[in-house]
């Protein structure tokens, strides 16, 4: 394989690959569930704090990003990401069940592309991944 379709591959897996972040094992897994059940590679963290660790050695194409965890919560994790050269770029959907306009608002002010709100429609979860991995 030549170096430059090499490079797209990479490109390609990378927008297939999704990091999940949530506090709630049961949404973790009903995200990653669905993300997988559609063609996605799902990686998993737990809290603001490992999805940063996490972005030491992996290179998803999307995060999403719940917005209430203890520790570091979501707004403050698309803060560092943004803040990070290595992971800027990555778009980053914020997944919550605050659904106040300000808190829309803060969530695009944080860094994330696009924002859904808990409890949430799956085909409304995978059109938004689509948008933000476009």
């Amino acid at each position: 394989m030549q170096r430059d379709s090499l490079g797209f591959w990479w490109d390609f897996m990378a927008g297939k690959k999704i990091l999940v972040v949530d506090d709630e094992p049961n949404i973790l897994k009903l995200v990653s569930f669905i993300l997988k059940s559609n063609g996605y590679e799902a990686i998993e963290a737990s809290s603001g704090s490992e999805c940063l660790e996490k972005l030491k050695n992996e290179k998803p194409g999307l995060i999403i990003l719940d917005v209430m965890m203890p520790g570091m919560d979501g707004f403050e994790a698309a803060k560092k990401i943004r803040a990070n050269a290595a992971t800027r770029a990555i778009p980053i959907l914020m997944l919550s069940s605050k659904a106040q306009f300000e808190d829309k608002m803060k969530g695009i002010d944080s860094g994330a592309m696009d924002y859904v709100t808990k409890p949430f429609d799956k085909q409304e979860l995978l059109e938004k991944v689509e948008e933000c991995l476009e």
